[in-house]
């Protein structure tokens, strides 16, 4: 039921909070000295776009990868370039317990988390009807229980120490019904991290903030495939694909102070994609 006028005029307590203690400078904002970043899904793509961004920002980061262990050269390259703490954990997000080893593992290494980028995920686009069960777990698995997983465990890291902050990796495809290819399966997932995204913003009000960022295509091995690339550049206001490069500043943005007021947002990038 609906406040009336005057219930509306009566002061709550412990209302308004406190402005953060951050810089006011904007420049000062963006920096991630002495923050600490995972990344998982960070030997490639946009995750390892994410990973460099930080630490160009001076941030230390932890590259989480599952197979591809260039993430271990990415790691060395990262701390050599940006003179920041930079290492690569292997592990699968599936796994409930490696997660929560893995966290740890972090925390004792770089003695804090201040933000967790869950970027990981995968996709077979296929309809249903050809699609195979096995094929569906695995993606509820990595898509799905894989943020979950890391969302479990990085927040009560987050809790304890009475800051946080993460990021989800969702998709355009969380909005749209993509064509010409049928993926009812993975756009589902993306609409699921993304409503549980906006929950955990709610219920992590008090200790830490939650935002998602939907990419459109980008040109990475996950970007348009060869059977609907022409649509997507049909369907793109700008034309193309984007580049990794033109993403990273968003996240940049998020992880850092400059976004203290941003909380349960859900960030399209897709070059216009979404507005047809």
């Amino acid at each position: 039921m609906s406040m009336s006028i005057e219930e509306c005029a009566v002061a709550r307590p412990g209302f308004p909070k406190p402005f953060p203690e951050t810089p006011s400078n904007v420049t000062e904002q963006f920096k991630m000295s002495g923050k600490v970043t995972v990344v998982n899904g960070a030997a490639d793509g946009i995750g390892l776009a994410v990973a460099e961004g930080i630490a160009e920002a001076g941030g230390h980061v932890a590259l989480w990868y599952n197979s591809n262990d260039v993430a271990v050269q990415r790691a060395e390259e990262l701390a050599r370039a940006h003179s920041v703490k930079a290492k690569a954990y292997k592990v699968n997000v599936t796994d409930p317990e490696a997660v929560q080893r893995t966290v740890a593992a972090v925390v004792d290494d770089f003695g804090q988390l201040d933000v967790f980028v869950a970027n990981a995920g995968t996709a077979i686009s296929k309809p249903i009807l050809e699609q195979t069960l096995d094929e569906y777990k695995f993606q509820m698995a990595v898509n799905v229980d894989g943020v979950v997983h890391c969302a479990k465990y990085a927040g009560e890291v987050f809790r304890r120490q009475g800051r946080g902050n993460l990021i989800i990796t969702s998709s355009m495809s969380a909005h749209v019904v993509n064509v010409p290819v049928d993926q009812p399966v993975y756009n589902g997932t993306k609409a699921f991290v993304t409503q549980f995204g906006k929950c955990l913003a709610r219920e992590w009000r008090d200790f830490a903030r939650v935002n998602m960022v939907s990419p459109g295509f980008f040109d990475t091995k996950m970007g348009a495939s060869d059977l609907c690339i022409h649509e997507a550049y049909r369907m793109a206001v700008l034309g193309r694909q984007g580049h990794t490069k033109e993403i990273k500043g968003l996240y940049l943005y998020l992880a850092s102070d400059a976004s203290t007021y941003t909380t349960g947002a859900d960030m399209i990038v897709d070059g216009g994609y979404t507005l047809a």
